[in-house]
């Protein structure tokens, strides 16, 4: 017959992998939530974008290619809005960040550590494509491979 100590003992070993795993699952959930919030933010960028080039191009906006896989981002206005907040936020702070360090070569993880995004891939990978976006907009300029300098006013 089993103890009372060693089934009491394999309860509590059970019970700390389950809050480690717990702690685990959330850390990982706060990560996607941030990299989701990142991709519906650029695929808003990218509609606004073929929007305007349809526009110039004259054909209607709404033959613009959309994915038939994805909601439009007017279906869910509340997440959309958080996250068209989130994103102009990150812009906002990258400039700033260029305005501070001068003209001096960066790379998108030092960025992303002076911002406090660092903690994650998913962070450091949002704010590296916020920094292509901003090159594609001659805001930031491309210093070299992986390196982004402030753009020249």
């Amino acid at each position: 017959m089993v103890s009372t100590s060693r089934t009491a003992h394999s309860i509590e070993v059970t019970a700390e992998g389950l809050q480690e795993e717990l702690a685990r699952l959330q850390i990982q959930k706060q990560a996607l939530e941030r990299e989701l919030a990142a991709v519906v933010a650029h695929l808003g960028s990218v509609q606004r974008a073929l929007g305007a080039l349809a526009s110039v191009i004259g054909a209607p906006a709404d033959e613009a290619p959309e994915d038939e896989d994805i909601a439009p981002a007017t279906s869910r206005p509340d997440h959309d809005e958080d996250a068209h907040k989130q994103y102009g936020r990150l812009t906002e702070q990258i400039m700033k960040y260029f305005t501070e360090v001068g003209d001096v070569d960066v790379r998108a993880r030092d960025v992303a550590a002076a911002l406090d995004r660092d903690t994650d891939s998913a962070s450091i990978n949002a704010v590296r494509s916020t920094l292509d976006r901003l090159v594609a907009s001659s805001r930031v300029q491309r210093a070299g491979r992986g390196l982004y300098r402030a753009g020249r006013s």
